[in-house]
């Protein structure tokens, strides 16, 4: 079932109104894998790669209204729905469906901890349950780092803090290959083996 992708997803809209009164009142995610609403069809909405979010094909300018899509968003295989008590609706996303847009360090060598600030205002800090990882575009052959947000949803690095992430990159031996990369939490996190990290 598609609905008609000039209709307004009302249902959406009310839920997270009312999501939106409860976030704001604990200051919490919703517990959206608790809700097993009714399916709608897929509405015309579609992150892009850049982060931004597209309504019919216009970018959507509130940001608290982005803010609420985000904490009503999930992942189930490889497609992506809104979820609210009420409604379940597929939505398109071209890569992840949130940006790593900022980075803070604290301490250093294997104490060290890397928290990641993302697009929506999320901030995750790396560690065994929020891992990074790279992957490399098979067109550009350009490395593409991701952090792990929450419950199957990843962030992709931006550029810059891709470049503070290969500045603060170490050599450790990882399967008996020397690879560079990361420490946060007491976890290390391989960029690229070390004879193969080329400026990106």
């Amino acid at each position: 079932m598609t609905e008609d992708p000039a209709a307004r997803p009302a249902g959406i809209v009310k839920g997270l109104d009312d999501v939106g009164r409860e976030t704001d009142k604990t200051q919490s995610l919703p517990p959206i894998h608790l809700w097993n609403p009714p399916f709608h069809g897929k509405i015309d909405m579609r992150i892009k790669a850049d982060g931004t979010w597209l309504y019919l094909g216009t970018p959507i300018g509130r940001k608290r209204m982005v803010r609420l899509f985000s904490t009503v968003l999930r992942r189930d295989g490889d497609d992506y729905f809104l979820v609210t008590p009420v409604e379940k609706v597929g939505i398109a996303v071209d890569d992840a469906p949130f940006v790593a847009v900022e980075l803070s360090v604290h301490g250093r060598g294997e104490a060290q901890s890397l928290t990641f600030r993302t697009n929506v205002d999320d901030t995750v800090t790396a560690d065994s349950s929020n891992p990074i990882h790279v992957e490399i575009a098979e067109r550009s052959q350009e490395p593409r780092p991701y952090v792990h947000v929450r419950r199957n949803l990843h962030a992709l690095i931006n550029r810059p803090v891709f470049y503070e992430l290969v500045d603060l990159s170490v050599e450790e031996t990882v399967r008996g290959t020397p690879y560079l990369g990361v420490w946060s939490a007491k976890t290390f996190f391989p960029i690229a083996p070390a004879d193969s990290l080329q400026e990106v």
